[in-house]
């Protein structure tokens, strides 16, 4: 009583995978004994054949996974993905940069010492992309001293 035949030519009629073809375990008999095209067309109008419905993937996994990583965890050493010079050391080499300018316009008396100290925490706040930014800054908003 082997339901293969029937199995494919459900599937091909109802346009689905053989996997997703069900068969009534009451009408076995009944199923088993069509050949046709018309008689599993017309069970599947009976309801003896129904298409099983696609399962979708589960993002329950996703979602506590993100309520972990939004409170710190999985964000180890091992976990970083990128090149050297991706995330905290970037920032750390345009930093310095920055701040070594600020640091020798402070000393050859370009900007005020209160001008100095503003564009320094400016620069801890992100402001500046490099120190050529900061140039441009110092010089459309005329913070260099006057001569």
């Amino acid at each position: 009583m082997s339901l293969t035949s029937q199995r494919r030519l459900a599937a091909e009629l109802m346009k689905v995978g053989k996997t997703r073809v069900w068969v009534d375990p009451e009408d076995v008999d009944r199923v088993s004994s069509a050949i046709t095209r018309e008689e599993i067309r017309k069970l599947i109008h009976e309801g003896s054949i129904k298409k099983i419905p696609k399962t979708s993937i589960s993002r329950g996994r996703k979602r506590t996974r993100r309520k972990e990583l939004l409170a710190g965890r999985h964000k180890g050493p091992g976990s970083t993905k990128g090149s050297a010079g991706a995330g905290k050391s970037r920032w750390v080499i345009r930093i310095r940069s920055i701040r070594r300018r600020l640091r020798s316009l402070r000393d050859k008396r370009f900007v005020t010492t209160q001008t100095y100290r503003k564009l320094t925490l400016m620069a801890k706040g992100g402001t500046f992309r490099s120190a050529s930014h900061l140039d441009e800054y110092i010089e459309t908003h005329k913070l260099a001293r006057r001569r």
